[in-house]
């Protein structure tokens, strides 16, 4: 399982968070295909461009409550203070690929901003 974590500003359109995904694909040299589902954090649910760009993608989007963000924190890349002061995480779209792909997932690296948008990968423990 493959997962494209996504964290974002309040008001993103679809463009932004498809640029973020893709970017976050070609950095490590993967398509769209490669991709099991997108995921979030669940208090991002009202922001339609993350599940529109799902449909685009055909993926599903899975939201990530949020003690299972905090049950990885430890293992994210990224340290954003201001992500941390707002959501209690050091990085939305690290903590939310990693929870989404199983208990033993890894990122291929740190997330990747776009703009307001930043994607991180992460693969399923016994894939990577």
């Amino acid at each position: 399982m493959m997962v494209a974590g996504i964290g974002c500003r309040k008001g993103v359109d679809q463009g932004q968070v498809l640029a973020a995904v893709e970017a976050a694909l070609a950095t490590h040299g993967l398509s769209a295909a490669a991709l099991s589902a997108l995921a979030t954090a669940h208090f991002k649910h009202a922001e339609d461009a993350i599940a529109a760009t799902g449909k685009t993608l055909k993926l599903p989007l899975l939201l990530v409550d949020d003690a299972a963000l905090r049950a990885v924190s430890l293992r994210a890349l990224t340290r954003s203070l201001p992500s941390l002061q707002a959501t209690g995480t050091p990085s939305i779209s690290e903590t939310a690929a990693l929870a989404a792909a199983g208990q033993h997932a890894t990122l291929l690296g740190p997330r990747i901003a776009v703009g307001p948008v930043t994607c991180a990968i992460a693969v399923a423990g016994d894939v990577a």
